[in-house]
């Protein structure tokens, strides 16, 4: 047998030694290139799923600082609320108050008056029934007052002598509001007196 016997029987040849090579190489061209894009993939993936968290963070960021924004907003208008209302209540009632006063004032003034014009009307009065009154009928008058004050001054001493302390403190009380009003209590005492004087004396001249 000889060489080409032989490579026909089962050794190849050169040439299907070449392609058989250029096959194998292709073959692992293909297996590197497919284990490249699955490594290719998985890269993607986590480079996708980092943008994925990084988009997440932001956006939460993005989301907090807008709420806190609002937060903020929303406390400084509150309080800008609260102030103008504070500001307003503190108006009404500084208004009110001048308006009471006011009304005090007023009231205070009109009482004034009427008090000048009753001891006015008061002092005529006891004028008129004094120009009225004869001269006797005056001293009778007078006599009478001055019994009166006596009488009144020894039972006032009786009542003193018999009355505890804390009574006298409170009747002293009395006395003194009383002594302040003095001038229309005794004028209007005075024109009593008088009328009844006039009537008696009338009374007997019929």
């Amino acid at each position: 047998m000889n060489d080409e016997s032989q490579n026909k029987m089962g050794s190849p040849t050169p040439e299907e030694l070449r392609r058989q090579v250029e096959r194998t190489r292709d073959e692992l061209g293909q297996t590197v290139e497919a284990l490249a894009g699955k490594a290719d993939v998985k890269t993607q993936a986590k480079e996708k799923s980092a943008a994925a968290r990084k988009q997440a963070a932001e956006k939460t960021a993005e989301l907090k600082e807008q709420a806190a924004e609002k937060t903020a907003a929303a406390k400084e208008r509150a309080a800008e609320k609260a102030t103008a209302v504070k500001e307003q209540a503190a108006e009404k009632s500084a208004e009110l108050k001048e308006q009471a006063a006011e009304k005090t004032a007023a009231v205070k003034e009109q009482a004034a008056a009427a008090t000048v014009q009753i001891r006015a009307r008061t002092a005529q009065a006891a004028q008129a029934v004094k120009d009225r009154t004869p001269d006797p009928v005056q001293e009778k008058s007078a006599q009478a007052a001055m019994q009166v004050r006596e009488s009144a001054a020894r039972a006032g001493q009786f009542a003193v002598d018999r009355t505890p302390d804390p009574l006298l403190e409170k009747a002293d009380r009395v006395a003194k509001a009383a002594r302040a009003n003095r001038t229309p209590l005794l004028a209007g005492g005075a024109v009593l007196v008088a009328f009844l004087l006039i009537r008696r004396g009338r009374g007997r001249s019929k």
